[in-house]
């Protein structure tokens, strides 16, 4: 460790280097579908991290929308005292990366990303909202939690046996429609179905970072441009800090039932500690990835993101973010343009792979 540590001390050789050569004048069609499909990504990410930070985040300079509305805030904060900040930071990490994203492709002269025409759907008019017109629709959610035990599971890797069904932590949320946000102050009215909806956004923070923390390991298996692969490969790992930190958070959301009469379903959060959860597959305080088989079940178990393969990796963002209700409302204009940029961004391919 002593010598890693002078190694890597300031000043020294390899922090020292001179900077890494420039990289391609131009981008080769593969790449700039892949990077084109990661700034749409970013966009809609963004979109609905402002819908969070202006109800239950920090409203500043960097980010200014909305004015809090301190029921929501003081629900949500249930989860963790710091969620706040950590809303309000992980917004403004969705939009820096959309911000570089479309910077660079333009810098390569390839067309960046522009999702504002559809930018049509009636958000929350509960207070502290903006009242702009979002991309996404936080009101109408099915989540899919089994990456809860997809994560604590030692024997089992989707992309050895994606036929295996992991059990979900949240049941209830897996079907029907579940509102993330207050839609008006009526929402806030019911300190049960308000801390429903806080713990529905505290899973969700969850269920989407996980969906980026594949993303881009999958999708850099597909670059040819060193400098394209370093920058998904740089980004990627911010979104596995994100759900790091939103995993740990959704476990300490506290046990509720409520009904909710706009989207007319009951939902339960249980005691994942407790029968007939608890174990290790549902225990709260096991938020690293457990070893699982990689590769092939002949080699040893592995710590790793999963899944990570790359065929369809694009188009099954779309399916996943679509399924989950996050488009209702949607025009058959936006499904076509984002099913265009999953299917060029899936074409990429590394030459000879």
């Amino acid at each position: 460790m002593a010598a890693g540590a002078a190694l890597l001390a300031p000043g020294t050789y390899l922090l020292a280097r001179p900077s890494s050569p420039p990289g391609p004048a131009r981008l080769t069609p593969g790449d700039a579908a892949l990077l084109r499909f990661a700034a749409a990504a970013e966009i809609l990410e963004t979109d609905f991290w402002v819908q969070y930070n202006e109800l239950a985040g920090i409203q500043d300079s960097e980010e200014p929308d909305g004015t809090g509305n301190p029921a929501y805030h003081d629900a949500v904060a249930q989860l963790d005292e710091d969620m706040d900040q950590y809303i309000h930071d992980n917004t403004e990490d969705e939009r820096t990366h959309f911000t570089f994203l479309n910077a660079y492709l333009a810098s390569k002269g390839a067309q960046p990303v522009n999702l504002e025409q559809f930018r049509t759907l009636p958000g929350s008019t509960a207070t502290g909202s903006s009242g702009k017109l979002r991309l996404t629709n936080l009101t109408k959610l099915t989540l899919d939690t089994s990456w809860w035990t997809r994560y604590r599971s030692r024997t089992e890797n989707p992309d050895l046996n994606p036929n295996f069904v992991f059990p979900q932590a949240i049941p209830d949320l897996s079907h029907g429609q579940h509102t993330a946000i207050p839609r008006t102050d009526n929402d806030t009215n019911d300190p049960n179905l308000l801390q429903v909806i806080a713990n529905t956004a505290g899973f969700h923070f969850a269920t989407i970072e996980q969906g980026g923390n594949s993303l881009y390991p999958s999708m850099a298996q597909r670059a040819i441009s060193v400098e394209v692969l370093r920058i998904l490969i740089s980004i990627g790992p911010t979104e596995t800090m994100h759900f790091q930190t939103w995993q740990d958070k959704a476990g300490n959301a506290p046990q509720v039932t409520a009904f909710d009469p706009v989207n007319n379903n009951t939902t339960t959060f249980p005691d994942l500690n407790a029968p007939p959860f608890g174990g290790e597959d549902f225990q709260t305080n096991l938020i690293m990835p457990e070893p699982c088989p990689f590769i092939s079940s002949t080699l040893p178990v592995c710590s790793i993101i999963r899944p990570t393969e790359t065929n369809g990796i694009a188009m099954g963002v779309v399916n996943f973010l679509t399924n989950m209700g996050l488009f209702i409302g949607q025009s058959s204009a936006f499904f076509n343009f984002l099913h265009q940029l999953a299917q060029e961004a899936d074409a990429a391919h590394r030459t000879g792979a």
